[in-house]
């Protein structure tokens, strides 16, 4: 018989599960039923191992990484579940597991005695055990799945983010499977809630030109921010390539350059004329031409873009890419002050109980901490 079910909003207090040695202890696991579609475990990815190959990988948005850690009270970069395409079916084993979803999806639970009940996005969920979640497909381009504890898979170099191309992290360096079972090591909070989804900033890409733009005259660089470029079907997580009208290197400087570092939101341009934009699974040096750099503010809106998606880009200055840092870490502080509990407690009380759990470390007030610094960065 299957134990009886938590009631909606009044699990047992969150946090992580503890010996009485202060080891990090198994309470229940969570089972991959189906593996979805694109699905792989990101955190913040690999930072410091670019000078011996390593590219970053991580969350190709880890602001929506952050939303879902954050209604699951729990820090913005701990390793959850990136879906891509179609999300996983997941079974709760031996004691109440803890979810949420942010993304635009149609999940559905599904109880111990087979009634199934749709779910929104953009909230946590406890699943008491034998229980099953379907996130479904992710139709916002990409999305997340946190789970309480998040996903507890060995470090790599420092991160638990899934780079198949070097099958480094994730679950034996590679994407879930069905079958594959993770252990959770937190015990569900209070179910919460965002009222509304979390939305980028709009409109064209914002890059800084270079810093090869001088391997191109006035006249491509306007071609460039003024063309509506269609994303291929060659687009992953490493980079978008782009469809439109190529673009002309100047006669004495060419496509090539000197092999040099590159990272994620660079614009190279190729011989042949048609942009990629690199993601976060890219490689660590190029020898092509870098007519511009998405702004770190527009960077995860890259993964949004889907095969034949139209992208523009606006050159910008440095003042107003900095500008962007500021209102992009505003605007998601003020997203975080409005998660509310599903059942019960005011809106005063949840910001306290979110100050106390100090997420993001400690990345609340609308401000951030300093002109260049995101609050999930």
């Amino acid at each position: 018989m299957s134990p009886a079910r938590p009631p909606r909003g009044s699990a047992p207090p969150g946090g992580e599960a503890r010996s009485a040695r202060g080891a990090l202890v198994t309470v229940g696991s969570v089972e991959f039923v189906d593996a979805g579609v694109g699905v792989s475990i990101q955190d913040a990815g690999r930072s410091g191992h670019r000078a011996i190959g390593v590219p970053l990988a991580g969350a190709a948005d880890p602001v929506l990484l952050a939303c879902a850690n954050a209604l699951l009270a729990q820090a913005g970069d701990t390793a959850a579940l990136e879906i891509a395409l179609v999300g996983p079916t997941l079974r709760a084993h031996d004691a109440p597991l803890q979810l949420a979803l942010a993304g635009d999806f149609a999940p559905c639970l599904t109880l111990a005695d087979g009634t199934t009940t749709a779910l929104a996005s953009w909230r946590s969920v406890t699943l008491a055990p034998g229980e099953v979640f379907a996130a479904g497909p992710c139709r916002s381009g990409i999305g997340y799945l946190a789970i309480a504890g998040g996903c507890d898979v060995p470090r790599v170099l420092g991160s638990r983010s899934t780079y198949a191309r070097a099958a480094l992290g994730g679950i034996d360096g590679r994407a879930p499977r069905a079958g594959d079972r993770l252990p959770v090591r937190a015990a569900p909070g209070p179910e919460r809630r965002a009222p509304r989804p979390f939305a980028h900033a709009d409109g064209p890409l914002r890059v800084l030109g270079g810093p090869q733009d001088d391997h191109f005259d006035a006249a491509q660089f306007e071609r460039f921010v003024s063309t509506d470029w269609r994303v291929s079907r060659e687009a992953d997580r490493m980079g978008l390539r782009l469809e439109g009208p190529a673009l002309a290197h100047r006669p004495d400087r060419g496509a090539d350059i000197v092999s040099e570092g590159v990272v994620p939101g660079a614009v190279q341009v190729p011989g042949a004329g048609l942009p990629i934009v690199l993601g976060v699974d890219a490689q660590t040096i190029g020898g092509y031409a870098k007519i511009a750099t998405a702004i770190r503010a527009d960077v995860p809106r890259l993964a949004h873009a889907r095969p034949g998606a139209v992208l523009r880009f606006r050159a910008v200055t440095r003042g107003e890419a900095l500008a962007a840092r500021r209102d992009a870490a505003a605007t998601f502080a003020d997203w975080l002050r409005r998660i509310e509990p599903l059942h019960g407690r005011s809106g005063e009380a949840i910001d306290a109980a979110l100050r106390a759990s100090n997420l993001i470390s400690g990345m609340i007030d609308a401000a951030p901490a300093a002109a260049d610094t995101l609050p999930w960065e």
